[in-house]
């Protein structure tokens, strides 16, 4: 069961501004990097369940987070149908996120009232996602539509609230187009969980662009 309301969700995502996104196979290295986002200020990560048993490796990862890491929420990506929407609920997932837009998986999500956020990519889409309940819409792939959708969307529907998610990066430039557009939030992966010149994660680079990027949104939101 998800410990915190959907609403509880997207407060966070709205005073922090960003969810970091990250998966790997190995429980003991999604550990670390999730508590290098944690100790630079995320209090919101997705999890995203790209692999095989990656209910399992949730399942222990979210234990750990509940112990150690206090006002942490985690939710899981990558969703792309109602049946693993419900198995990741029963793992105590706090929202999901899909890469497309499926009426299925909003019916479950709503029944537990756990946020949901689908990848839409045409005003339709929004408009039906917001009649199911929708609370913060992804803007799935980001760096096709860019923020200039963003303010289109925005101009006849001021009250969409939207995250977009696929080459945000944690730089002052990047953000400041996609805020100055009227996003609620962002998704940022790769960019900004780096691996080194090693092929292993930069626990440490993690944490201060972690730290940098939120410290850069806040300001564009004050």
């Amino acid at each position: 069961m998800a410990n915190y309301t959907r609403i509880e969700v997207v407060n966070v995502m709205k005073q922090t501004g960003m969810v970091p996104l990250f998966y790997n196979a190995d429980l003991e290295i999604s550990k670390k990097v999730i508590k290098a986002t944690y100790d630079g200020g995320a209090r919101l990560l997705e999890f995203t369940a790209r692999g095989d048993f990656a209910h399992e490796v949730f399942g222990e990862l979210n234990k750990y987070v509940l112990k150690e890491m206090p006002g942490m929420i985690m939710g899981v990506g990558s969703v792309t149908d109602a049946a693993s929407a419900s198995r990741f609920m029963a793992l105590g997932a706090n929202f999901i996120v899909t890469p497309v837009f499926r009426e299925d998986i909003a019916i479950v999500c709503n029944r537990c009232k756990v946020l949901w956020s689908p990848g839409c990519g045409t005003l339709t889409e929004i408009c039906r996602a917001e009649e199911l309940g929708c609370e913060v819409v992804k803007l799935f792939p980001g760096d096709i539509y860019g923020p200039a959708f963003v303010k289109a969307i925005k101009g006849p529907q001021p009250w969409t609230s939207i995250m977009p998610t696929g080459g945000v990066s944690p730089t002052k430039e990047n953000l400041e187009g996609w805020f100055n557009a009227g996003v609620t939030c962002v998704g940022m992966g790769s960019k900004l969980i780096a691996k080194g010149a090693d092929g292993k994660y930069d626990l440490a680079k993690i944490e201060s662009d972690t730290r940098n990027a939120l410290s850069i949104i806040s300001a564009l939101k004050s």
